[in-house]
Parts: C-alpha cells; sequence; structure tokens
C-alpha cells in the first residue's frame, strides 16, 4: 500500500483536527454569544434615536438632545464590543457567527444614516443645500464602506472614518457657526474620506494609544456634560471639547506623515 500523504503535512493536519474536534462548553458558548447580543443592542439605540429626531419637530429641541444620548449609546457599545468579543474568544467559540458583519449593520445606521436625519430635520443647514448634504452624506459613507484598506494593517482608519453622529454633535451643541459654514463643513468631511490620512481608533494597539485613550475619556465626560446641561451652554466646556476633538486631528496628522 503507498501512502500518497506527504510527512511534512501531519503537523498541520493535527492541528486542524485538534483545533474542530475541541469542545466548548455551554457557559463558553452563552458568554460568546452574549457578546453578539451586546452588539445587536446598538440597533435598539437606533430606533430609540429615530423616534427622538421625529418627535422634536413637535416637541422641541430636548428631543434632539435624546437622540444624540442614543447615538452616544451606541458609540459606546461599538467601542467596548470588540473587548468582550476577545475576551470571550466569539470568534473561536462561535465560528459560524460574525459579529463584525453585525457591527457594520449597525454603524452604517448610526454613524451615516441617522446623524444624516439629525442633520436634515434640524436647522443648522441652509434650506438649499439641506436634501443635497444629506445625500452626499450617505453616498461618500456607502462608498467609504466599499473601500478595500478601509483599516490599515496597523490598525489605523484611513480617510475620515464614517463619524457623522460627531459631525452633527459639534455643529448643534458645540459650535454655533452659520448655515453656510455648516454646509462647507459638510463638503470638507465628505472628502476628507478619501484623503490617506490615518486616523486612530483607541481600543485598537497602536503607538499613540495612550494618548488616544486620555482623548477620548475627555472627549466623552465633556460632550456627556453638554448634553445633560443643553441648552445651557459653558463655554469652557466647548473648548474642551474642542481641544479634545482637534487633538485626534493633530496626532491623524503626526501619525501619517512622521511614516
Amino acid at each position: 500500500m503507498v501512502c500518497t500523504s506527504n510527512l511534512a503535512d501531519w503537523p498541520t493536519i493535527v492541528y486542524i483536527y485538534t483545533f474542530m474536534s475541541k469542545s466548548y462548553t455551554f457557559i463558553e458558548k452563552a458568554l460568546a454569544f452574549s457578546v453578539h447580543i451586546f452588539t445587536a443592542t446598538g440597533v435598539l439605540t437606533a430606533i430609540m434615536a429615530i423616534i427622538a429626531i421625529s418627535d422634536a419637530p413637535a416637541m422641541g429641541e430636548l428631543k434632539m438632545r435624546e437622540a444624540m444620548l442614543w447615538l452616544f449609546a451606541a458609540f459606546i457599545i461599538d467601542g467596548i464590543d470588540g473587548t468582550f468579543a476577545r475576551m470571550f474568544k466569539a470568534k473561536e467559540v462561535l465560528p459560524n457567527w460574525d459579529g463584525q458583519n453585525i457591527d457594520y449593520v449597525i454603524d452604517f445606521a448610526t454613524y451615516a444614516i441617522i446623524p444624516a436625519f439629525f442633520i436634515y430635520q434640524s436647522d443648522m443647514l441652509p434650506d438649499w443645500g439641506r436634501l443635497g448634504s444629506v445625500f452626499l452624506i450617505l453616498m461618500v459613507s456607502a462608498l467609504y464602506y466599499g473601500k478595500k484598506g478601509m483599516v490599515s494593517d496597523d490598525q489605523y482608519f484611513v480617510g475620515f472614518p464614517v463619524m457623522w453622529n460627531c459631525v452633527a454633535f459639534y455643529m448643534y451643541f458645540v459650535t454655533d457657526f452659520s448655515q453656510t459654514t455648516n454646509f462647507i463643513f459638510v463638503l470638507i468631511f465628505a472628502i476628507l474620506h478619501f484623503v490617506p490620512i490615518k486616523y486612530p481608533y483607541p481600543s485598537h494597539p497602536n503607538r499613540v494609544r495612550n494618548l488616544t485613550i486620555v482623548s477620548s475619556l475627555v472627549f466623552f465626560v465633556t460632550n456627556i456634560w453638554i448634553l445633560f446641561i443643553f441648552p445651557q451652554k459653558i463655554v469652557l466646556l466647548q473648548w474642551i471639547s474642542m481641544i479634545s476633538m482637534l487633538t485626534f486631528g493633530f496626532v491623524s496628522l503626526f501619525v501619517t506623515f512622521s511614516e
């Protein structure tokens, strides 16, 4: 009898057999699946934000604050679910479930569609540019998601990431620019999607992670404070919020051009 298998292949065969035959306990599977459930709760914050924005014309601007709080909740879920997925080895324990696909569906809603609706329903843009701005936001966001290399090998977003929730937040709650100036900012951020600047993601390992984590903490604390006191405004909080966001911008430029 002739054996056709190459002896060099046996370590690989043994590894594959061992990995595929490895069994996980019910608790391990339940914990892994709970991560996907946690990720999926982002869609609940999405629908609550839509309801709040829809109610705003009749019930006032505090509904816009409520909508943004729901979008912030989605932001937090998106920021920490990956940590839980790694902690409970979701990919290994449940190989037939892809949490990243769940993530993408919710992200496009909470970072593009709903912020575009927020901007449309607000009074931040001139009437002549409102619908066109919404179309632009959605089109460039969809195209960005289709771009290969959206995230670099060293864990940076390449091009301004789809974070129109932050753009909407700053235009409505922090800055006080004219409608035309806001329209110009929408154009600038739409173009930046396709400019190859590397933007750090705080929960991913990179060489500026400590700075981005500190900036993120300042960003969240300050901006949640701004939302809770709205419509009252405190200039100091506005400046701290702007500085935390500008820090991300300067870090992104430093990372991009220092390489």
